[in-house]
């Protein structure tokens, strides 16, 4: 027996999917909260001392973080070959800002405090700022072009045709959804924040961070009702074998109004993740009022959750659209590796998933605590 029909295709292609979005939410809950903190640095942090702390809640455990970035990269690689190409061809230039901004942070932590001129720290700290508002921002305005439909189409031997310019990604819609991601990870940075440090810095989170959840709130209610009302949505209009072959341009589908509420009007228990999404921001912003420091973190992770979880379930099965030929659209059921190279990324990912959610735990309980000004003080108590 080969191993690999253990598992039916159709069915790793939904793990795979599953996994993917997992990978995606691990990367914005923590990761996100890094991002978040970077674009608050200069804001939250008045003096050197002040912007130290905060740097030292996330000194410890941003280079782990990134790894399901890392990871999730690896994952549309490895798992769907077409969205790779698409996704970073068409988008490349988007692509080189975050790498450019991702690089700004490593060097602005490593670098800030090698000299004590206060000129050249608070040019890396708004390198740090930089470093995290830029993803932040473009990773939500991709989101925003993926609801759109994005300009390429296939030809008859399946070769990519991007067919758009980097201005083109910046249409009103796409940039809400960008200040979506930038409220929300900002809701998200305030809240570990609020968690991890003391005195000044904690306080202006918290109220930094309650306007941030009021901002992600208004924000993703008026994404919703703007893809309701003005956002052509994608439906597939053949019929398609979940286990047939990857090959986009074997189905039908049209761009119409209100196709992406189709999945909600035939499952409206899916209701429940916008739902999450704006309950999580809204009791954030009470547990930063209230003091609630560790359940506002959880919440903030629900609002996360939510809204990651809304995009995925409104474009299901839809990868990425094609707004020049709905035809080329990618989907769950076409766009796949095969089934052989699916099952063995599968066994791979349940050995070494678990290694990285543990090391990850272990690291995060080892260098628990507070960081305040006179922590940071003390000789070799802080790296940064």
């Amino acid at each position: 027996m080969i191993l690999h029909t253990l598992i039916d295709y159709d069915v790793l292609r939904m793990i795979w999917w599953a996994l993917l979005a997992i990978l995606l939410i691990a990367f914005a809950l923590t990761d996100g909260f890094d991002l978040g903190a970077a674009m608050l640095l200069p804001f939250v942090g008045r003096t050197d001392a002040e912007r130290r702390v905060v740097i030292n809640t996330v000194g410890p455990v941003w280079e782990g973080n990134q790894v399901w970035l890392i990871l999730g990269g690896g994952a549309i690689f490895a798992a769907w070959p077409p969205l790779y190409a698409v996704s970073f061809s068409g988008f490349y230039l988007a692509m080189f800002a975050i790498l450019f901004a991702l690089i700004l942070r490593p060097v602005g932590f490593k670098y800030r405090s090698k000299r004590e001129s206060a000129r050249w720290r608070t040019g890396w700290d708004w390198a740090l700022f930089v470093g995290g508002l830029v993803p932040s921002l473009i990773f939500g305005v991709a989101v925003g072009n993926v609801l759109l439909g994005v300009p390429f189409r296939l030809d008859e031997d399946l070769r990519i045709f991007y067919e758009g310019g980097f201005f083109g990604l910046l249409s009103p819609f796409a940039l809400l959804c960008g200040l979506v991601s930038v409220s929300m990870l900002c809701m998200h940075g305030a809240a570990w924040l609020v968690l991890k440090s003391r005195g000044p810095v904690a306080e202006r989170s918290r109220t930094y961070g309650s306007a941030a959840a009021l901002a992600t709130l208004v924000l993703f209610a008026l994404g919703g009702l703007l893809l309701w009302q003005g956002v052509d949505g994608y439906r597939i209009t053949s019929a398609i074998d979940p286990a047939g072959p990857s090959n986009p341009l074997r189905k039908t589908a049209e761009i119409a109004a209100g196709a992406w509420f189709d999945n909600y009007r035939s499952h409206p228990w899916l209701a429940a993740a916008p739902a999450a999404g704006l309950a999580g921001a809204a009791l954030t912003w009470i547990f930063l009022r209230w003091r609630k420091e560790g359940t506002a973190l959880l919440t903030s992770s629900l609002s996360i959750l939510g809204i990651i979880v809304t995009v995925g379930v409104t474009i299901f099965p839809f990868l990425l659209p094609s707004s020049i030929d709905p035809r080329a659209s990618l989907t769950v059921w076409d766009a796949s590796s095969s089934h052989q190279t699916l099952f063995i990324m599968l066994v791979a990912a349940v050995i070494f998933v678990p290694l990285v959610v543990a090391y990850t735990l272990w690291v995060y309980r080892v260098l628990w605590g507070k960081v305040d000004e006179a922590s940071i003080n003390e000789p070799g108590n802080h790296a940064y």
